[in-house]
């Protein structure tokens, strides 16, 4: 009988999930769209296996690399970096993935360090086993009872401690930047920024909108083949209570249903648009608030979906059509060029931010983040806002809306654009949303993923006088 090959001996999910990571690391790729590629020809199981091994090991970055720089007898800058990404993916699973046999993982991480690099598969298989004996001591060492360890610098490798030493530090038990757990301990209050973290590396909410232009949420919660329940609130939103391949359902394809987070959902609801009238979406891509607006419009009157990119407008002319909203008109432009001219009862302006609000579903955002990254979006956020402020028609409605997590794009934005201009006032939303009340962040709400269960956002609403 013929000896069994290396390849045959490590699962489809690991070796999807390796090159996953690699992609991430090494070439600088999107996680989920290296995701979609990679996984497109792995059955259901395998690739819920991929993709939380591939996610997990990206989120956990910071605290894989300590663990390794402890168990190894050399700096991580000298593995190559295709031995460093196999290290990571085996940590992940011995560390955080409790179901998976631990002789399993060791086992073909080692055969995937055979396949890449084959000098390397001892060290591989001495860390990983090490890792086994050692790692859950080493985690059970870390706590998050202070933003950063003096001394240890995280923007993305992680910093070194004494062995068996205890390390205070929220960004490296929770795998972020420091400046990220230093920011959000400053203006959320040391609290609020530990219940964060501490939900940053699990799954995001399932949910999805009903698109009441072709159906209801009760037909569509039958039809589902999977348990739902309504989101509070939201007439037309459900949330998932197990995995559903939305983009591959026949629901999806007849116009149905939108992937959409509660929050997101939320900011349409706020704006509140009517049937007839105008209303102007500035970055309007990928469409699921567009076509939203559409909907509550009951597709009578216009939106003017404004978009730059000229791929990302043509998707949301296609989104547009496969959810019937045929009063979207995308237009090609710069959102923020003055707008003056023209005159609309209700303005969305959801620009550009930082994302700080969506980590738990962008696994590879918060290594890509800089602070002074959100300085320069706040300044464009800001323009972006005066030009949609400039065509709101007298007694109209303006919107503001950022899936972040950071005042300077929030309400320190908001305050400043309403002493710039005394013709808007904000709107308090918490008046018509009660369940709101606990959100209010300045002029507007703040809806944090750990307290909300959903994204974090923040909106505001004004009203031109």
């Amino acid at each position: 009988m013929p000896a069994t090959k290396a390849r045959d001996r490590v699962s489809p999910a690991r070796a999807c999930a390796l090159r996953v990571v690699r992609r991430v690391f090494e070439e600088g790729a999107y996680a989920d769209r290296a995701f979609a590629g990679e996984a497109a020809r792995l059955g259901p199981r395998d690739r819920a296996l991929a993709m939380a091994l591939s996610y997990g090991t990206v989120q956990r970055r910071a605290t894989l690399d300590h663990v390794a720089s402890a168990l190894l007898d050399r700096p991580l800058e000298r593995l190559d970096p295709p031995v460093l990404a196999v290290l990571r993916l085996g940590l992940f699973e011995i560390l955080y993935l409790g179901g998976s046999a631990e002789h399993a993982a060791v086992n073909e991480n080692v055969e995937l360090a055979k396949r890449t690099r084959p000098h390397a598969a001892g060290l591989v298989n001495a860390v990983l086993r090490r890792a086994v004996r050692e790692g859950p001591q080493m985690l059970g060492r870390l706590d998050d009872s202070a933003p950063e360890a003096a001394g240890v610098v995280l923007s993305g490798a992680a910093g070194h401690s004494e062995p068996g030493a205890s390390v205070h530090s929220a960004a490296l038990l929770h795998s972020v930047p420091g400046w990220l757990a230093s920011q959000w301990w400053q203006e959320l209050g040391a609290e609020e920024a530990q219940g964060l973290l501490r939900v940053i590396n699990q799954p995001a909410e399932s949910a999805l909108r009903v698109n009441s232009l072709v159906s209801s949420a009760a037909d569509v919660a039958v039809a589902l083949p999977v348990p739902s329940r309504p989101a509070s609130g939201l007439p037309e939103g459900l949330v998932l209570d197990g995995p559903f391949d939305i983009q591959g359902s026949e629901l999806w394809r007849q116009g149905a249903i939108q992937p959409q987070s509660r929050a997101s959902m939320l900011v349409s609801r706020v704006l509140g648009p009517e049937p007839g009238q105008r209303t102007l979406d500035l970055c309007a891509a990928p469409g699921g608030k567009t076509t939203h607006l559409a909907a509550l419009m009951e597709d009578r009157g216009e939106i003017v979906a404004v978009e730059r990119h000229p791929g990302r407008a043509a998707a949301l002319e296609r989104t547009a059509a496969r959810l019937r909203a045929s009063s979207v008109r995308v237009e090609v432009g710069d959102a923020a060029a003055p707008r003056a001219s023209e005159s609309f009862h209700r303005v969305l302006v959801d620009p550009p931010c930082s994302g700080l609000g969506t980590l738990q579903s962008r696994p590879d955002l918060r290594w890509r983040a800089r602070p002074v990254a959100i300085g320069e979006l706040a300044a464009l956020q800001a323009q972006i806002l005066a030009s949609g402020a400039d065509a709101v028609a007298p007694g109209g409605l303006l919107v503001y809306s950022v899936c972040t997590i950071s005042r300077a794009e929030g309400p320190d934005l908001i305050d400043a654009f309403l002493q710039r201009r005394p013709d808007f006032a904000a709107e308090p939303i918490d008046e018509e949303r009660p369940e709101l009340r606990h959100a209010r962040s300045g002029p507007g709400v703040q809806l944090l993923p750990h307290r909300d269960g959903t994204d974090g956002f923040f909106i505001a609403r004004l009203r031109r006088r």
